[in-house]
């Protein structure tokens, strides 16, 4: 598998009041990678563009990892990976221990002083760090925040749950407690998307999962989408068609995909992909009829940066 080049606890994006930081879990292999992508081949990946970042030639580079910012006085995280201790049919995501929480407390983003957990899909890599083990027992990681999440989504897999063993242990272990706990907010978010805090929207990607959301964030210097899955690696973008295996409706995938990749076409907006590997983000650009990505590295920050603020409690 192609690996991370810089360690992530001090890469960023500065959006101008807005710094992304991208917290790294694990690197796909070459064969999870593949299996998630089937319909890709290595025909596809020989754009140019792709390489050396995102594929060898032969094999995908893709990556779990939590993008965590702070936004007008709130921190906030978008998904939160895999996830420590958790059983999981994946080879790659089963009984993890990464040192994830000391990633985010290095960047800044100590697990108490979290404001808001944005969930933009109920899989089990965007879930699994709403809770770890205490005593045996599956409890909140934020204590202190509010998790948000689309109604229907969490609606469309309560219901799977009861019919599919894989989707319920997600459930068990890391949806439920916090709905227990009181902390799940969820959310009838309209087509024009919600505010959830000064320059964070969520907006509805539908497709990939029925209640998914993508997260737009407007800096005041420019602006940044972050995908969650609709899309996944970068070959998306050079070939839109391409679904992925855990697609609940892949035509309406493959809408979404195609209109949110032309809304950013041509502008300095940046796609920040939560699958995808080192440099992660860029701009896109329309290239014959299809797009590209022309990456937009992030920058590496200094320890002070990040760490000479004052960790804020409660709410």
């Amino acid at each position: 598998m192609l690996a991370s080049r810089v360690s992530p606890a001090f890469l960023g994006w500065d959006l101008g009041g807005i710094v992304v930081h991208r917290v790294d879990e694990i690197d796909m292999s070459p064969e999870t990678s593949q299996w998630l992508l089937p319909g890709a081949t290595p025909e596809h990946l020989q754009e140019p563009w792709l390489r050396p970042d995102f594929t060898d030639g032969t094999a995908f580079a893709m990556h779990v990892h939590v993008f965590a910012f702070e936004a007008h006085g709130k921190r906030i995280l978008v998904d939160t990976g895999i996830g420590n201790d958790k059983p999981r049919q994946i080879p790659d995501a089963d009984h993890l221990r990464t040192p994830v929480l000391h990633a985010l407390t290095a960047a800044g983003f100590a697990p108490d002083t979290v404001d808001l957990v944005i969930t933009t899909h109920m899989h089990v890599d965007h879930v699994g760090w709403n809770t770890h083990l205490v005593d045996g027992r599956w409890t909140p990681t934020f204590p202190n925040a509010r998790y948000l999440a689309d109604r229907g989504e969490w609606d469309y897999w309560t219901a799977a749950a009861e019919t599919d063993e894989e989707v319920a242990q997600t459930h068990r272990d890391s949806l439920r407690p916090v709905r227990d706990n009181g902390l799940y907010d969820l959310l009838d978010v309209p087509a024009s998307g919600i505010e959830v805090a000064d320059g964070v929207r969520l907006v509805p990607t539908r497709g990939h999962t029925p209640g998914h959301l993508s997260v737009r964030l407007t800096g005041t210097d420019r602006s940044a989408l972050i995908s969650g899955d609709s899309v996944h690696h970068p070959v998306q973008l050079a070939h839109p068609e391409i679904s992925t295996v855990g697609d609940v409706n892949p035509a309406e995938a493959q809408n979404t995909r195609h209109r949110l990749l032309a809304e950013l076409a041509g502008t300095d907006d940046l796609l920040l992909g939560t699958h995808f590997a080192h440099p992660t983000g860029g701009r896109v650009q329309r290239h014959d009829s299809r797009f590209r990505m022309v990456p937009d590295a992030p920058a590496l920050l200094a320890p002070a940066q990040v760490l000479g603020r004052t960790p804020r409690r409660g709410h």
